[in-house]
């Protein structure tokens, strides 16, 4: 049994003013050994063990002392850089509020406004070694609008790793299935040694997002 009595496996009864969905999601996150084991470990989310897995699997954080999250809130990604390399400068972004994380610069702005990358290199004082970015672009439910925009995002971080990122850098960002189109698979095999997609473990199987991980940055 669960500390509040319940059976971590039963189902939630729908409520008359819980939808369907709702309830559907909350079933789904109170039977989620990720969103548990979070609570457990102190992250903020189920998303830290997916940059914990990635980091397992290609040794991202290996060396690193500047780091930029773009996409940060609620922070658990930040959070595991901290834990991982607690010399590193971290700087990171969201147009949510963040709760506070001790060693991290945060900023609450769009990623987008012509602004954000200079506040961000400021704010970091040198050039990151690791530029993540696990954003993705509200859905409209439609399909081709939600793959383009959330892609949109996802080019625009990868111009900013380019931009910004120390020879041998590291970017790794969210896309969706498919994985990379083919433009921005090409620029980032221009600017990087190796160019790989994976999914996490932590990644539920329904999901349709996927990572890509650029290592060994070439230079501009």
């Amino acid at each position: 049994m669960s500390r509040s009595g319940r059976d971590p496996g039963e189902r939630l009864r729908t409520g008359k003013k819980r939808s369907t969905s709702s309830a559907r999601w909350l079933t789904r996150q109170l039977n989620d050994p990720y969103v548990k084991k979070a609570k457990a470990d102190g992250y903020r989310s189920r998303a830290a063990y997916k940059l914990i897995e990635l980091d397992e699997k290609f040794d991202l954080l290996k060396g690193t002392e500047r780091a930029v999250d773009l996409g940060i809130a609620p922070g658990g990604w930040s959070q595991v850089i901290r834990q991982r390399r607690p010399q590193a400068k971290v700087v990171g972004i969201d147009l949510l509020p963040t709760d506070p994380i001790e060693g991290v610069t945060i900023f609450q702005m769009d990623f987008m406004a012509d602004e954000a990358p200079a506040a961000l290199e400021a704010a970091l004082e040198g050039a990151p070694d690791l530029v993540l970015s696990d954003m993705a672009a509200n859905t409209v439910g439609h399909k081709q609008t939600d793959h383009l925009r959330t892609m949109g995002l996802v080019e625009t971080a990868a111009d900013f790793a380019i931009a910004t990122l120390a020879p041998g850098g590291i970017f790794v960002s969210k896309v969706l299935a498919g994985g990379t189109d083919s433009a921005l698979l090409t620029l980032l095999k221009r600017h990087f040694a190796t160019v790989k997609h994976a999914k996490p473990p932590a990644s539920r199987k329904d999901s349709s997002e996927w990572y890509v991980i650029a290592k060994g940055f070439k230079g501009r």
